[in-house]
Protein backbone atom coordinates (compact mmCIF):
# COMPACT_ATOMS: atom_id res chain seq x y z
CA UNK A 1 0.00 0.00 0.00
CA UNK A 2 1.32 3.45 -0.96
CA UNK A 3 1.99 5.77 1.98
CA UNK A 4 1.33 9.46 1.28
CA UNK A 5 1.66 12.65 3.33
CA UNK A 6 -0.30 15.70 2.18
CA UNK A 7 0.51 19.15 3.54
CA UNK A 8 -2.06 21.79 2.75
CA UNK A 9 -5.26 23.69 3.20
CA UNK A 10 -8.53 22.86 4.91
CA UNK A 11 -11.60 24.82 3.80
CA UNK A 12 -15.34 24.69 4.01
CA UNK A 13 -16.80 25.26 0.53
CA UNK A 14 -19.99 27.27 0.09
CA UNK A 15 -21.20 26.85 -3.48
CA UNK A 16 -23.67 29.19 -5.18
CA UNK A 17 -25.31 27.32 -8.06
CA UNK A 18 -26.20 29.74 -10.86
CA UNK A 19 -27.36 29.57 -14.45
CA UNK A 20 -24.41 31.65 -15.60
CA UNK A 21 -21.82 33.94 -13.99
CA UNK A 22 -22.99 37.49 -13.23
CA UNK A 23 -21.56 40.31 -15.30
CA UNK A 24 -19.86 43.23 -13.49
CA UNK A 25 -22.55 45.21 -11.68
CA UNK A 26 -25.22 42.56 -12.29
CA UNK A 27 -27.32 40.96 -9.54
CA UNK A 28 -28.61 37.43 -10.13
CA UNK A 29 -30.47 34.80 -8.12
CA UNK A 30 -28.79 31.58 -6.97
CA UNK A 31 -30.55 28.39 -8.02
CA UNK A 32 -29.26 26.61 -4.90
CA UNK A 33 -26.64 26.94 -2.15
CA UNK A 34 -24.66 23.94 -0.85
CA UNK A 35 -21.90 23.45 1.73
CA UNK A 36 -19.18 20.78 1.77
CA UNK A 37 -15.61 20.19 2.84
CA UNK A 38 -12.89 21.51 0.56
CA UNK A 39 -9.42 23.00 0.27
CA UNK A 40 -6.82 21.70 -2.16
CA UNK A 41 -4.88 19.93 0.56
CA UNK A 42 -7.92 18.23 2.05
CA UNK A 43 -9.23 17.25 -1.39
CA UNK A 44 -5.89 15.73 -2.41
CA UNK A 45 -5.58 13.82 0.86
CA UNK A 46 -9.07 12.39 0.48
CA UNK A 47 -8.39 11.48 -3.16
CA UNK A 48 -5.22 9.65 -2.14
CA UNK A 49 -7.09 7.81 0.62
CA UNK A 50 -9.99 6.90 -1.67
CA UNK A 51 -7.51 5.57 -4.22
CA UNK A 52 -6.27 3.09 -1.63
CA UNK A 53 -3.21 4.86 -0.19
CA UNK A 54 -2.54 5.15 3.52
CA UNK A 55 -2.75 8.91 3.95
CA UNK A 56 -1.77 11.44 6.62
CA UNK A 57 -2.74 15.10 6.42
CA UNK A 58 -0.84 18.04 7.96
CA UNK A 59 -2.94 21.19 8.25
CA UNK A 60 -4.47 23.85 10.49
CA UNK A 61 -8.13 24.53 11.19
CA UNK A 62 -9.79 27.24 13.26
CA UNK A 63 -11.39 27.33 16.67
CA UNK A 64 -14.90 26.93 15.27
CA UNK A 65 -17.45 24.29 14.31
CA UNK A 66 -16.05 24.22 10.76
CA UNK A 67 -12.76 22.89 12.14
CA UNK A 68 -14.54 19.96 13.72
CA UNK A 69 -16.47 19.39 10.51
CA UNK A 70 -13.23 19.20 8.48
CA UNK A 71 -11.60 16.76 10.90
CA UNK A 72 -14.70 14.55 10.87
CA UNK A 73 -14.77 14.59 7.06
CA UNK A 74 -11.14 13.54 6.82
CA UNK A 75 -11.60 10.65 9.21
CA UNK A 76 -14.79 9.51 7.48
CA UNK A 77 -12.85 9.17 4.21
CA UNK A 78 -9.99 7.27 5.84
CA UNK A 79 -7.44 10.09 6.19
CA UNK A 80 -5.38 10.15 9.40
CA UNK A 81 -5.92 13.61 10.94
CA UNK A 82 -3.39 13.28 13.80
CA UNK A 83 -1.43 16.27 12.48
CA UNK A 84 -4.42 18.53 11.82
CA UNK A 85 -4.00 21.17 14.54
CA UNK A 86 -6.45 23.78 15.83
CA UNK A 87 -5.30 27.42 15.88
CA UNK A 88 -6.94 29.14 18.82
CA UNK A 89 -8.52 32.49 17.98
CA UNK A 90 -8.60 31.78 14.23
CA UNK A 91 -11.37 30.62 11.93
CA UNK A 92 -11.23 27.73 9.51
CA UNK A 93 -10.53 28.56 5.87
CA UNK A 94 -13.56 29.13 3.66
CA UNK A 95 -14.00 29.00 -0.11
CA UNK A 96 -16.88 30.77 -1.85
CA UNK A 97 -17.62 29.07 -5.16
CA UNK A 98 -19.88 30.20 -7.97
CA UNK A 99 -20.84 27.20 -10.12
CA UNK A 100 -22.55 27.65 -13.49
CA UNK A 101 -24.92 25.19 -15.16
CA UNK A 102 -22.12 24.45 -17.66
CA UNK A 103 -20.06 23.03 -14.78
CA UNK A 104 -17.49 25.86 -14.68
CA UNK A 105 -16.59 27.64 -11.46
CA UNK A 106 -15.00 30.74 -10.01
CA UNK A 107 -13.60 30.67 -6.48
CA UNK A 108 -12.73 33.24 -3.81
CA UNK A 109 -10.83 31.97 -0.76
CA UNK A 110 -10.65 33.30 2.81
CA UNK A 111 -7.54 31.43 4.00
CA UNK A 112 -8.21 31.67 7.73
CA UNK A 113 -6.11 29.22 9.79
CA UNK A 114 -4.42 27.78 6.68
CA UNK A 115 -1.82 30.55 6.83
CA UNK A 116 -1.11 29.68 10.48
CA UNK A 117 0.60 26.39 9.51
CA UNK A 118 4.23 26.51 10.68
CA UNK A 119 7.61 24.90 10.05
CA UNK A 120 7.34 23.51 13.58
CA UNK A 121 4.17 21.68 12.51
CA UNK A 122 6.05 19.75 9.83
CA UNK A 123 9.05 19.19 12.12
CA UNK A 124 6.65 17.52 14.56
CA UNK A 125 5.82 15.08 11.75
CA UNK A 126 9.44 14.57 10.64
CA UNK A 127 9.46 10.80 11.25
CA UNK A 128 6.38 10.48 9.07
CA UNK A 129 7.74 12.66 6.26
CA UNK A 130 11.09 10.87 6.20
CA UNK A 131 9.66 7.36 6.16
CA UNK A 132 6.62 7.52 3.89
CA UNK A 133 6.67 7.27 0.09
CA UNK A 134 5.52 10.67 -1.08
CA UNK A 135 4.86 14.23 0.13
CA UNK A 136 2.35 16.49 -1.67
CA UNK A 137 1.89 20.24 -1.13
CA UNK A 138 0.23 23.28 -2.75
CA UNK A 139 0.30 27.07 -2.36
CA UNK A 140 -2.69 27.52 -0.03
CA UNK A 141 -0.36 27.35 3.00
CA UNK A 142 2.94 29.22 3.68
CA UNK A 143 5.71 28.41 1.19
CA UNK A 144 8.36 28.18 3.91
CA UNK A 145 6.43 25.26 5.42
CA UNK A 146 6.40 23.39 2.12
CA UNK A 147 10.10 24.12 1.64
CA UNK A 148 10.95 22.66 5.06
CA UNK A 149 8.87 19.54 4.39
CA UNK A 150 10.29 18.96 0.89
CA UNK A 151 13.86 19.43 2.12
CA UNK A 152 13.22 16.86 4.82
CA UNK A 153 11.60 14.42 2.37
CA UNK A 154 14.34 14.73 -0.27
CA UNK A 155 17.12 14.13 2.28
CA UNK A 156 15.33 10.85 3.04
CA UNK A 157 15.00 9.99 -0.67
CA UNK A 158 11.22 10.41 -0.83
CA UNK A 159 9.12 11.71 -3.75
CA UNK A 160 7.88 15.31 -3.59
CA UNK A 161 4.94 16.59 -5.64
CA UNK A 162 4.24 20.33 -5.89
CA UNK A 163 0.84 21.51 -7.05
CA UNK A 164 1.58 25.22 -7.73
CA UNK A 165 -1.93 26.44 -7.04
CA UNK A 166 -3.05 29.12 -6.67
CA UNK A 167 -0.44 30.29 -9.18
CA UNK A 168 2.28 32.71 -8.12
CA UNK A 169 4.61 34.72 -10.35
CA UNK A 170 7.87 33.34 -9.03
CA UNK A 171 8.41 30.05 -7.20
CA UNK A 172 11.51 30.09 -4.98
CA UNK A 173 14.40 28.29 -6.68
CA UNK A 174 15.17 26.41 -3.46
CA UNK A 175 11.68 24.89 -3.45
CA UNK A 176 11.95 23.86 -7.10
CA UNK A 177 15.27 22.23 -6.27
CA UNK A 178 13.49 19.92 -3.83
CA UNK A 179 10.57 19.18 -6.19
CA UNK A 180 10.44 15.89 -8.09
CA UNK A 181 7.11 16.45 -9.85
CA UNK A 182 5.20 19.67 -10.58
CA UNK A 183 1.50 19.51 -11.48
CA UNK A 184 0.10 22.88 -12.66
CA UNK A 185 -3.00 23.29 -14.78
CA UNK A 186 -2.63 25.21 -18.04
CA UNK A 187 -3.36 28.61 -16.42
CA UNK A 188 -0.92 28.06 -13.56
CA UNK A 189 1.79 26.80 -15.91
CA UNK A 190 1.39 29.84 -18.18
CA UNK A 191 1.72 32.17 -15.19
CA UNK A 192 4.95 30.47 -14.10
CA UNK A 193 6.51 30.33 -17.58
CA UNK A 194 5.02 33.45 -19.18
CA UNK A 195 3.94 31.32 -22.17
CA UNK A 196 0.15 31.06 -22.83
CA UNK A 197 -1.02 27.52 -23.60
CA UNK A 198 -3.08 27.24 -26.77
CA UNK A 199 -2.20 23.83 -28.20
CA UNK A 200 0.09 20.82 -27.84
CA UNK A 201 3.06 22.79 -29.11
CA UNK A 202 2.75 25.42 -26.39
CA UNK A 203 2.23 22.66 -23.83
CA UNK A 204 5.61 21.26 -24.87
CA UNK A 205 7.19 24.72 -24.66
CA UNK A 206 5.77 25.21 -21.17
CA UNK A 207 7.08 21.83 -20.06
CA UNK A 208 10.53 22.64 -21.44
CA UNK A 209 10.57 25.95 -19.54
CA UNK A 210 9.61 24.13 -16.33
CA UNK A 211 12.42 21.64 -16.95
CA UNK A 212 14.83 24.55 -17.30
CA UNK A 213 13.74 25.69 -13.84
CA UNK A 214 15.13 22.41 -12.54
CA UNK A 215 12.12 20.08 -12.43
CA UNK A 216 12.61 16.73 -14.16
CA UNK A 217 8.98 15.58 -14.14
CA UNK A 218 6.14 17.80 -15.35
CA UNK A 219 2.42 17.08 -15.58
CA UNK A 220 0.26 19.91 -16.94
CA UNK A 221 -3.47 19.23 -16.58
CA UNK A 222 -5.35 20.64 -19.56
CA UNK A 223 -9.04 20.43 -18.67
CA UNK A 224 -11.13 18.31 -21.02
CA UNK A 225 -8.16 17.92 -23.36
CA UNK A 226 -6.19 15.74 -20.98
CA UNK A 227 -2.86 15.91 -19.15
CA UNK A 228 0.54 16.60 -20.71
CA UNK A 229 3.24 14.38 -19.23
CA UNK A 230 6.88 15.40 -19.75
CA UNK A 231 9.64 13.38 -18.05
CA UNK A 232 13.12 12.20 -19.07
CA UNK A 233 11.41 9.11 -20.55
CA UNK A 234 7.94 10.28 -21.66
CA UNK A 235 6.55 13.19 -23.69
CA UNK A 236 2.84 12.60 -24.18
CA UNK A 237 -0.60 14.22 -24.02
CA UNK A 238 -2.73 11.70 -22.14
CA UNK A 239 -6.25 12.29 -23.51
CA UNK A 240 -9.12 13.13 -21.18
CA UNK A 241 -12.14 10.87 -21.01
CA UNK A 242 -15.12 12.47 -22.73
CA UNK A 243 -17.92 13.03 -20.23
CA UNK A 244 -20.56 15.66 -19.52
CA UNK A 245 -19.24 17.78 -16.64
CA UNK A 246 -21.58 18.79 -13.82
CA UNK A 247 -18.95 20.39 -11.54
CA UNK A 248 -15.20 20.71 -12.18
CA UNK A 249 -14.43 21.74 -8.58
CA UNK A 250 -11.75 19.42 -7.18
CA UNK A 251 -11.08 17.62 -10.47
CA UNK A 252 -7.41 18.60 -10.44
CA UNK A 253 -7.08 17.55 -6.81
CA UNK A 254 -8.59 14.17 -7.64
CA UNK A 255 -6.04 13.80 -10.45
CA UNK A 256 -3.12 14.57 -8.14
CA UNK A 257 -4.23 12.24 -5.35
CA UNK A 258 -4.68 9.37 -7.79
CA UNK A 259 -1.45 10.12 -9.65
CA UNK A 260 0.58 10.02 -6.43
CA UNK A 261 -0.94 6.79 -5.21
CA UNK A 262 -0.47 4.99 -8.54
CA UNK A 263 3.10 6.06 -9.37
CA UNK A 264 5.90 3.56 -8.88
CA UNK A 265 8.65 4.71 -6.52
CA UNK A 266 11.05 4.91 -9.50
CA UNK A 267 8.46 6.88 -11.54
CA UNK A 268 8.66 4.39 -14.44
CA UNK A 269 4.88 4.15 -14.98
CA UNK A 270 4.03 7.84 -15.46
CA UNK A 271 1.72 7.36 -18.44
CA UNK A 272 -0.25 4.53 -16.82
CA UNK A 273 -0.61 6.48 -13.54
CA UNK A 274 -1.74 9.59 -15.46
CA UNK A 275 -4.38 7.57 -17.31
CA UNK A 276 -5.75 6.22 -14.02
CA UNK A 277 -5.74 9.74 -12.53
CA UNK A 278 -7.49 11.09 -15.63
CA UNK A 279 -10.19 8.42 -15.37
CA UNK A 280 -10.73 9.28 -11.71
CA UNK A 281 -11.11 12.96 -12.59
CA UNK A 282 -13.59 12.14 -15.35
CA UNK A 283 -15.83 10.46 -12.78
CA UNK A 284 -15.44 13.32 -10.29
CA UNK A 285 -16.55 16.04 -12.72
CA UNK A 286 -19.85 14.25 -13.32
CA UNK A 287 -20.81 14.78 -9.67
CA UNK A 288 -21.38 17.83 -7.46
CA UNK A 289 -19.00 18.94 -4.71
CA UNK A 290 -15.23 18.58 -4.43
CA UNK A 291 -14.95 15.80 -1.87
CA UNK A 292 -18.23 13.89 -2.37
CA UNK A 293 -17.42 13.62 -6.08
CA UNK A 294 -14.08 11.82 -5.65
CA UNK A 295 -14.50 8.18 -6.76
CA UNK A 296 -13.23 5.11 -4.94
CA UNK A 297 -10.48 2.92 -6.36
CA UNK A 298 -13.07 0.27 -7.22
CA UNK A 299 -15.16 2.76 -9.17
CA UNK A 300 -12.12 3.79 -11.17
CA UNK A 301 -11.05 0.18 -11.82
CA UNK A 302 -14.57 -0.75 -12.93
CA UNK A 303 -14.75 2.24 -15.26
CA UNK A 304 -11.39 1.43 -16.83
CA UNK A 305 -12.40 -2.19 -17.33
CA UNK A 306 -15.58 -1.04 -19.09
CA UNK A 307 -13.44 1.21 -21.33
CA UNK A 308 -11.41 -1.73 -22.60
Amino acid sequence: MKKIVVIGSSNVDTTLHVKDFPKPGETINALDVTTAGGGKGTNQAIAAAKSGAETYFISRVGEDSAGGFITHQLKSYGVDATYVQTTMGSKTGHAYITLSEAGQNSIVIDHGANYELTVEDVKAASDLIQNWDCVIAQFETPIEVTLAAFKMAKKAGKITILNPAPAIDKIPAKLLGYTDIITPNETESAKITGIPIKNKSTLATNAEKLHLLGIKNVVITYGDKGAYVSTPDVEELVPAYKVEAADTTGAGDTFIGYLASNLNSDLTNFTEAAKTASRASSIAVQRLGAQPSIPTAKEVRDAMEEDE
